[in-house]
């Protein structure tokens, strides 16, 4: 069901060695790294870290796995109608990956939720 989770760090480097030492602890690793976030996990990068001068306040996701566009558009539209706000409708994401295709959410506390079917 978790997709991915993904948090806003000052500092790539001092950020990359504290999760590194802790996922290398807990059987995982490195799997993805630019010059910009590092992803972590076992199989295929689950967790992420994206650096920026100043993270926004209550920045972070989490992403679910959908199993379809359709699950995708009605979980975004769920959402909607129980408290939840837009934050980038259901569509493609070519920019990441092919079949790539998400919607994004602010729960109501403001949190960002993504929905994601495809890789």
């Amino acid at each position: 069901m978790i997709h991915h989770v993904g948090y806003e760090v000052q500092s790539l480097t001092l950020s990359g060695a504290f999760y590194d030492a802790v996922f290398f602890a807990l059987g995982g690793r490195r799997l993805y790294e630019s010059g910009e976030s590092i992803g972590w996990g076992v199989d295929e990068p689950l967790f992420w870290v994206t650096a920026r001068a100043v993270p926004k306040p209550g920045y972070g996701h989490v992403a679910f796995r959908a199993s379809g566009r359709a699950a995708v558009d009605g979980a975004y539209e769920a959402g909607l109608a129980n408290g939840g706000s837009d934050d980038g409708p259901p569509g493609d994401r070519p920019q990441y990956g092919p079949t790539y295709y998400a919607a994004y959410l602010r729960d109501p506390d403001g949190l960002k939720v993504e929905i994601v079917a495809g890789a």
